[in-house]
Order: structure tokens, then sequence, then C-alpha cells
């Protein structure tokens, strides 16, 4: 057929008679069926229209018969729609003029399903006529009407709250809608109208055993861009759900993110199974929270005990064990394992040999790294003849004054959570005169404590005498080991010994500064007014000269550790830090900032820091590192914003400042720790041969950081290839070495991750010991490089084993086959996707890296905890048969 001239748009404006052609043209495109259903619903409207009510009827009857059963593509107009659509204007006219009877009602929802592709924009028809029409089952005009109607009814709500209109015709709708999403699988639309016409509580009621998990799923993963006080809601009705089906596991994991003791314990007494009850006390040790069992939780006194020993971490040293065995990494390493000098040529491995003290300070580092919690090693722990006091003796006094101190710490990190022999292989140390090995074994002592809780408080018992004595390297060993030992115990007793030395005029500033951190660390996110009282005091009487010291940083960070997480039950106390003295009061802005916001994800907060990252000022401004560090701390929460924030740091390399750009190395540390990212890792490798050497300083050890504990081979050739670069700088070169032991930490049995049960839960205690250390990396040659490079220790509180290890109901391990794969996002999906991809089946334990999911590979046990990590129960499976 020769296509028609004029319909081509060759710019002319078509005539009348090129319409009408058009027109003919379309009657001939169409198919008999289509040609005759088009002259019956024609028909139809007419008959509509006719004076009688019988026939009136019988039309309208019809009519609707046809528009219901016509199913058509996802992607074209039904028939009978695209057919009525001319006559749409002529209904709705007709409509004004009828008398209110059944029939008006009828026609009403006939306008209604016609306004799905007719009504303009705003219009709103769709509702307006189904309001009007008659009260019918909704469904059955198909998925896609109850949509439109839903994104109608919310546009309606906002408009009817503006005016203060009354709403209950609406909520009648959604109730049927709701109701409607619920039976069909779209748990994701029902819960998003209900977010917006702002009623919640609706869902409780529609949610069943079907579908609750994913509604739950849904609601707790939109939680986490929704703005608050939303998001509490959210999650509060997702508590509530998951208590109704008995999902405890799940129920308490959302209690401790909203970190509600009160949901915590009512998850113990809701609960009365005892093998459960274990599995909550694993997911309470693993977040690292102090937790009380009391009669209601648990009535019988030897239960009870079993479950605190659960809670308080005691078992956890065995497992570590227990896990090193199984992978077969017992044998110690030493640092020059690590270092792998044969693989460098040249130069670099003939400097090796000499002894200085900065270089046996970094292998006193990489030693402590590597074989963290192993309980043997070659440095420290190797017997010998008793004559010459043993060996560890001999590498202690290797190392300078304040370097002893390290040396001295680091025995208790191979000892980590292992508290009766940690206790007793320090104790020698006691017995010597010197100071600073004295200091290091209180410090040692918290160490060994960290993250482990006993009735007895050892920590409490040796350290306490120490905090008020003469010199100050004890007294800073006392409390550092005081505030690790007990992080997040907000315990009373350690306020009252360490709050009076913030205001004791004679105490001097670095012991003050790190009274303030352990106080901080104690009471971490607790908002606890007195302490914060105390600080504030102690930073307010701080003179001009010293307010310039590096170390007073820290008492701005003690502050805001208070606040971690807290968001704006902050403001309180920025209010009073507006008031400091001009030196200090944006460092400590930022500083609260960035703490009461971490790990939210709030936007707003992270546009806020960027801000202050983007003016130029003279070199003085010390305020843009925090800054930094705060946007990645905010940042930190979710993968997207991760990668938003890494964009923005970027920008921030190429246009900061000096002073911002040695933060940027540190926030992308933070963002990506124990977790290589190869877009990461080139930026860092690309900082670390900086011309500015604290630059370099904190991407070498950022490069550490995002290795941690994973043994990744790129950075670990990275790190090698460095020490020959810098094999003449020895700071640079202490930094790539404690780097190099970071990548080993724990031999790759262990993760710096303050996020847990699948990125879904933030360990404030851990997230802490990371800040401080970060904090204290902002200045490298005053901290690090000077006296006090021990602050390195307090990235104890982060170490965690990135074990999955089963366990049978008597606690003991049973080794059972796993997949172990990516974890996949499969919230709002249709039917039951795959959770993990590219799997590989192990037996347990097992270790997961960053983003890794585990699912057990056999039918015959059941897992009491939906997230399979750390230390997980498993229960026999009774329908279980075995196949012959």
């Amino acid at each position: 057929m020769a296509p028609d001239p004029n319909a081509s748009g060759s710019g002319s404006v078509p005539s009348k008679e090129t319409k009408r052609k058009k027109d003919d043209k379309k009657e001939e495109d169409l198919s008999d069926e289509d040609l005759a259903l088009k002259q019956q619903l024609e028909l139809y409207v007419e008959r509509v229209q006719d004076p009688d009510p019988g026939l009136q009827k019988v039309a309208l009857e019809s009519m609707r018969q046809e528009i219901r059963t016509s199913t058509s593509s996802m992607t074209s107009v039904p028939k009978p729609l695209k057919f009525l659509r001319p006559h749409y204007g002529t209904l709705k006219a007709y409509y004004e003029t009828m008398q209110d009877s059944d029939l008006k009602k009828y026609l009403a929802d006939i306008l209604s399903v016609l306004a799905l592709t007719m009504s303009a924009e705003g219009e709103r028809d769709s509702l307006k006529y189904r309001l009007l029409g008659s009260e019918g089952e909704i469904g059955s005009w198909g998925h896609e009407y109850v949509r439109n109607l839903a994104g109608e009814i919310a546009q309606e709500y906002a408009k009817r709250q503006i005016e203060e209109a009354p709403i209950d015709d609406l909520m009648e709708l959604v109730q049927q809608i709701v109701a409607f999403h619920m039976k069909h699988n779209a748990e994701p639309e029902a819960v998003d109208l209900l977010m917006e016409v702002e009623d919640l509580d609706l869902l409780i009621e529609h949610v069943d055993n079907t579908n609750f998990k994913r509604t739950c799923l849904y609601l707790t993963s939109s939680a986490r861009y929704l703005p608050g006080p939303d998001d509490m809601l959210v999650l509060d009705i997702a508590y509530t759900i998951y208590v109704k089906f008995e999902e405890y596991p799940n129920a308490l994991q959302i209690a401790l993110y909203l970190d509600n003791m009160q949901y915590v314990k009512q998850v113990f007494t809701s609960c009365d199974d005892l093998l459960r009850k274990k599995q909550f006390c694993y997911i309470l040790a693993r977040h690292g929270i102090t937790f009380e069992l009391d009669d209601e939780m648990a009535a019988d006194d030897d239960d009870r005990e079993a479950l605190q020993d659960i809670i308080n971490n005691t078992k956890l040293s065995e497992g570590y064990l227990t896990l090193a065995r199984d992978i077969e990494v017992m044998e110690p390493k030493s640092p020059e394992d690590i270092y792998k000098a044969h693989l460098l040529e040249g130069r670099a491995s003939a400097g090796a040999s000499v002894d200085s003290a900065r270089q046996n300070l970094a292998a006193t580092f990489v030693n402590a790294f590597v074989n963290a919690g192993f309980g043997q090693d070659k440095l420290m722990t190797v017997p010998s003849d008793s004559s010459s006091g043993g060996s560890s003796a001999n590498w202690l006094f290797k190392n300078k004054e304040h370097g002893k101190t390290s040396a001295a710490a680091s025995l208790s990190m191979i000892f980590l959570w292992d508290v009766d022999a940690g206790l007793a292989q320090i104790d020698k140390y006691f017995h010597l005169s010197d100071n600073h090995v004295i200091s290091g074994a209180l410090l040692g002592v918290g160490i060994v404590n960290c993250g482990i809780k006993n009735d007895c408080e050892p920590a409490l018992a040796l350290l306490g005498d120490y905090v008020d004595k003469e010199d100050p390297s004890i007294r800073i060993g006392a409390i550092m080991g005081l505030g690790i030992a007990y992080a997040g115990s907000q315990n009373e007793q350690i306020r009252s010994k360490l709050a009076p030395i913030l205001n004791d005029a004679k105490a001097p500033l670095d012991v003050i500064a790190f009274t303030a951190i352990s106080l901080g660390l104690v009471y971490v996110g607790s908002c606890n007014e007195e302490v914060a009282q105390a600080i504030i005091f102690a930073l307010m009487d701080r003179s001009e000269s010293e307010l310039g010291e590096p170390l007073t940083r820290l008492l701005p960070l003690g502050l805001g550790l208070l606040y971690l997480g807290k968001q704006e039950r902050v403001e309180a106390t920025a209010e009073v830090s507006k008031t400091f003295n001009e030196k200090i009061r944006k460092y400590c802005d930022m500083t609260l900032l960035s703490c009461a916001y971490a790990g939210t994800g709030n936007v707003l907060k992270v546009q806020n820091l960027l801000g202050h990252c983007s003016q130029h000022l003279d070199k003085a401004e010390t305020h843009q590192g925090p800054a930094v560090l705060g946007i990645a701390m905010v940042a930190m929460a979710e993968e997207l914003g991760i990668e938003m924030a890494i964009r923005s740091l970027e920008h921030l390399l190429q246009y900061g400042e000096q002073n911002i750009r040695r933060a940027v190395p540190l926030a992308l540390g933070l963002l990506c720790i124990s977790n290589p990212k190869v877009n990461v890792m080139d930026t860092l490798s690309r900082l670390s041969h900086d011309t500015d050497s604290e630059v370099a300083m904190a991407a070498v050890i950022s490069l550490g950081l995002i290795g941690a504990g994973t043994n990744n081979a790129r950075i670990a050739g990275m790190l090698r290839n460095l020490s020959s670069y810098y094999y003449k700088d020895a700071s640079l070169l202490f930094f790539v070495r404690v780097a190099q032991g970071l990548v080993h930490l724990g031999k790759g049995l262990l993760t710096l991750n303050p996020y847990h049960s699948e990125r879904f839960l933030l360990c404030p205690t851990a997230l802490a010991g990371i800040i401080t250390m970060l904090h204290a990396c902002l200045d490298m040659k005053a901290i690090i490089l000077g006296k006090y490079h021990y602050v390195l220790y307090y990235i104890v509180l982060a170490m965690q084993p990135r074990m999955l290890m089963t366990v049978d109901e008597n606690l003991k391990t049973l080794s059972v086959p796993v997949r172990v794969g990516q974890a996949i996002d499969v919230v709002g999906q249709a039917g039951r996707p795959k959770t993990i991809t590219g799997f590989q089946t192990h037996s347990t334990p097992v270790l997961l890296a960053a983003g890794d999911r585990a699912e057990l590979a056999t039918e015959k046990y059941i897992p009491l905890s939906p997230i399979l990590e750390s230390f997980v129960i498993l229960k026999e499976n009774p329908n279980y048969r075995e196949e012959h």
C-alpha cells in the first residue's frame, strides 16, 4: 500500500480530509472482532443515556462485564478502555444529570475505571468516582486500577491534611486496598500506601504467616532511607510483627538497632525456650553490650548463670582457637614472615638488619596484630632459660622508654580474650621497677579483658589503685586499660574513679585527655549528663597554650562518644560547645555532630559537613579534619551512602587544602574498613606516594585498615613495595609495617568492621575504638610518632573473629556443610529468590568475608538465628529423613 503523502509529517498542517482519511484507515486496521466490540460499546454508551432504567441497567452491566473480562499485555491499554476513551466526556456529562440511584453509583464505578487512562494529571477523577460509586470488591477491576487508586489516595490525603478535612472515607478505601495488596504478594505497595497515609498500625492486622517475613524485610530496609522519626516508627512496627509471629531473633536485632533495652527484655520474657534464649545471648555478646539478666528473663539460677556466661563472652577465646585449629593457622608467625623481605631485590632487604628502636616498635605492633588471640608468638611468649628472665624481657628491652609500654601491652594482645592465661602472663611485669613497663602491663590488663565481662571484675581490681599514682605514664596505662576493658558498660565505679581526674588542676594534659576518652568509651552512646558535664568543665579549664596541643583534641572526642549515634540528643551539649574558646569551638562542634549522627546515613548532615570542608581557610584551622572523618562516619550506614561518600572525598582530594587532604585517606579507610574495594585501594595507593608525608602516612595506615584481617594479596604486595620505597624514611616505614600487621590481623581470621548481622547492626564500642584511633591519626607526628603510639591499641575494641561457628544444643562445636557466597539484596522481589550467589560449600567453622552470607546446605538441622554469623546454635530437624 502506498504511503499517504499527506499523513507523513512534512510540515504541512493536515486538513480535515486527511484527518477523516486517517480515521477511516484506523477503522480498516481493526480486526473484525475489535470492530464488533467497538460498535457494541458505542451502542452501550447510547443505551446508558436511554430514559428507560431497565435498558440502562443492562447496558451498564454489559459494559462492566466487558471491562472486567478484558485482559491484555502489560504494555498496552485494554481494548474496551481504548474504545471508550472518546466517550468519557459524554458519560461524565450524563452522570451529572442523573438522579441519585443505584444506577448512578454503577456508572460512577465505570467512570472511575475509565479515569484510569483518561483523567488529566492531578485531577484524581478515579478516586472521586470511586468514593461516589458502589462499595464493590476493589480487586475485581484489576491490579493496575488498585495501584492507580493508591497513588491518588496519597495525593488526596496530603491535600486534606493541609486543609484539615476529614479523611474517614479515604481510610476505609485504604483498608480495602491494603487487604488486597497483602493477599496478592504486593507487601511493599501496601507498606508504601500506609506510610503515605501515616497509619502503619493497620499493617499488623493484615500480616499473616505467609507474608510477615517479606513485609518486615521491606520495613527494615526502607527504614534506612526514611527521615526521623519515621524510621524509628517503621522499625517499631516491624518489631511488633516479629514478636507477634514469635520470630524472636529478628525482633531482638531490631531492639538492638533501636537501642531499646525494654524491648530486649521483652524478647527474653516472651520466649520460654532456653535454647533460643542462649541464641539471643550470643547475639547480645556479638553486639558487645553489657546486659544483666534478672529473674523474669530466666527463672532458674543455673540457667541464668549459663546465659549470663554467654553474654559475658567468656567462650569467645575458646571458639576462636577452635576456628584457628580447624583452619590450621595455629603456627605462630614472626614479623619477618609478614614483611617477606626476601621478595624484594636490592637495597631494601639490606637495610632491614639494623636494629633501630622505631623498627623494633613496629615489629612489636605487627607481632601483636598478627598473633592476636592465639596465645603464642615468637617474640613475647617464647620460653627460654630462667636465668635470663625469659626472652620476652629481652624483646621488651630492645625498645626505648615509651616503646616498652607498647611492647609490654603487646603480650596481652597475644592472649586477647583469654583472661586467666593473659593475667598470669602479664603479672611478671608488675614486679619490674620500670614505670613504662608497668604502664604497658596495666594497659595490657585492659586489653585482655576487652569485650569479656567477668563477675569478679579483675580489671577494676588490678587497675583501680594505679589511677592516682604519681607517674603520668602509669596513670595513662591504668586509665586506658579501664576504658578498653569496660567500654560500653556504663560502670558507675569507673566514673567515680575517673571523673575527679578531669577537674584536677595538677593533672597533666595527657592524663586528662586519656581520661576523657576512657569515660567516653565506658559511657559510649549513653548521653550521660554527669560525664558530659565533667568533660565540658575540663575543656573550659584549659589555658590558651594547652588548647593548641594536639592531645587536647581528644577531649571533644570523649564528649562526642557519649552521644555516638544518638542524633538530636546531642543538641544541648552542642549549644554549650559554642561558648568554648574559639580555638577549639569549631573542632568541638564538628566532632559532636559527626559522632551523634555516626552510622545514621543522614544525608543533610553529610551536606552540612561537606559545606565545612569546602571552605578554604588558613593553615591554623584544625576543625576540617574531624569534618572529613565525619562524612565517612555518617555515610557508612549503607552501601549507597558509601559509594556517594567515596566520590565526594575524591573531590575533596582535588580541591581541598592540606589539612583536608590529610584526613581524606583516613575517611576512606573508615568507609571500607576490612573491605578492600579496588577503587579505594587504588586511590590510597596513589596517595601513599604523596609529596606531603602526612598524607602518605594516613594513606598507608588506611591501606592497612581496608585490608584489615583479609590477608589481601594485592594490598600486601603494595605495602611490600612501599617498604622498599621508603627504606630510608624511618617514620613512614613504621606506618608501612603497622599496616602490614593490620592486613594480616589474626592471620586473617579477624575483622575490624563495626557492622555485623549482615550489615544491619552497628557495634558502638567497635566504632568508638576505630574513631578514637583515627582522631589520633589526624596528627600523626605529634601523637603516633611521638610517645603515644599505644593509641593504636584502641583498635582492639573493634576486633572480632569473622567466623561462622555452629554449635549443638550443648554448645559443643558441630561441623555441618554450609554454602558461603556474596549476599544478594532480595527486598521486595517476587517469589523466593536466592539470597546468595557464586557460593562454595564448606563445612563449619568457616570464615566470612565482607558482604558474604552463609546458609545451611543440609536439612538435618534448623538454625536458631536467621543470620548465620559468629555463634549459631543448631537444633535437629524433627522432620528430617535420611535418604538411603
